[in-house]
């Protein structure tokens, strides 16, 4: 065998020549595909007791990762899109191993035959314009922190922008000389540019003359200049809503992550009567159908719907006084 078809040359081939070389792969799709094979070959080396330069592909058979994507759900309280994703990761990984190596077909084979686990997809949650207007105005206006936090939430609500979208935003990202916009890179290395309020352009403008203004500075630091992280932009809307709440009693007990800033900004679009494709392209999605999910979870949509169409059930029967003959049988 060869060091190329070697598990950890055909791992390292695949990931710099088919994801990077090959595929084009954005870095949010290549360090996706990084944690899982990490978390991987940690969990095979403490149940084979071997590093991972020393396994071989038949040590990641079909028991191995089943066991693997157990372990993910159970002991790391992953949830099952996250289990389906790193099984993507995976199983990528095997028709690339099963094309290079056609000795590991069997092998790939039967992990390539593991199917996604099925889940109940909930209902989209979003909150409301009032509860939205407390998380803008929660941050303290007084702080470094606190002014950093206001722009980005209101960047945030603006844009619809993920939470990737958001931390990966550059000085030279922001457009302010003409019409007000930020550039965003989201999913799959598709690009878009989103207008902004006059409010929001404002707000960033004030920003962007306190902190670096070199073009690939990012636009929302860290203490140490660094990008926040998916994490850090997540602890910070935890103490917003914690803040929040004292003025708007509603948000008590929600749990509020960026995506739910997100489904927000959609939620409102469609509300205020934008069409579906139009937020759709606001938001990046591939597909329209993505964003009829909005729909279906927009409860006051629904109602006014229900009453355009007329109520087929019968109208209240009216009384009338029973036959004497009949009362007479009645009683018998």
């Amino acid at each position: 065998m060869s060091a190329e078809t070697t598990f950890p040359g055909l791992l390292q081939d695949f990931f710099c020549r088919r994801l990077v070389a090959e595929r084009g792969a954005s870095a949010c799709t290549v360090a996706s595909y990084r944690d899982a094979f990490e978390l991987l070959l940690r969990f095979a080396e403490r149940r084979t007791c071997r590093p991972p330069s020393s396994l071989t592909l038949a040590d990641l058979d079909a028991p191995m990762v089943l066991a693997f994507l157990d372990h993910l759900e159970e002991e790391r309280g992953n949830s099952v899109p996250t289990r389906n994703n790193r099984l993507a990761a995976i199983r990528s990984f095997m028709r690339y191993a099963s094309l290079r190596d056609p000795a590991s077909l069997a092998v790939a084979q039967r992990v390539l035959a593991i199917p996604r686990k099925r889940f109940d997809v909930p209902v989209l949650g979003f909150v409301s314009r009032d509860e939205v207007k407390a998380l803008l105005d929660a941050p303290s206006a007084s702080t470094w922190s606190g002014q950093r936090d206001r722009v980005l939430l209101a960047t945030l609500y603006n844009t619809g922008a993920r939470v990737s979208e958001i931390v990966g935003l550059r000085v030279a990202d922001v457009l302010l000389e003409r019409e007000s916009a930020v550039h965003l890179r989201g999913k799959g290395r598709k690009e878009r540019v989103v207008p902004l309020w006059k409010s929001t352009a404002t707000e960033l403008r004030r920003w962007l003359a306190r902190i670096d203004r070199r073009a690939d500075a990012p636009v929302f630091p860290n203490r140490a200049g660094k990008p926040l992280s998916r994490s850090g932009v997540e602890q910070r809307l935890r103490l917003s809503v914690a803040a929040a709440t004292r003025r708007c009693p509603s948000l008590a007990g929600r749990r509020v992550s960026p995506h739910t800033i997100r489904h927000a900004t959609a939620m409102h679009m469609l509300q205020s009567g934008v069409d579906l494709a139009v937020i759709a392209l606001w938001l990046g999605h591939e597909s329209p159908t993505t964003t009829h999910l909005y729909v279906e979870a927009d409860l006051a949509m629904k109602a006014a719907a229900l009453r355009k169409v007329a109520d087929p059930s019968p109208g209240r029967a009216r009384f009338r006084a029973t036959d004497r003959l009949l009362a007479f049988l009645d009683g018998l």
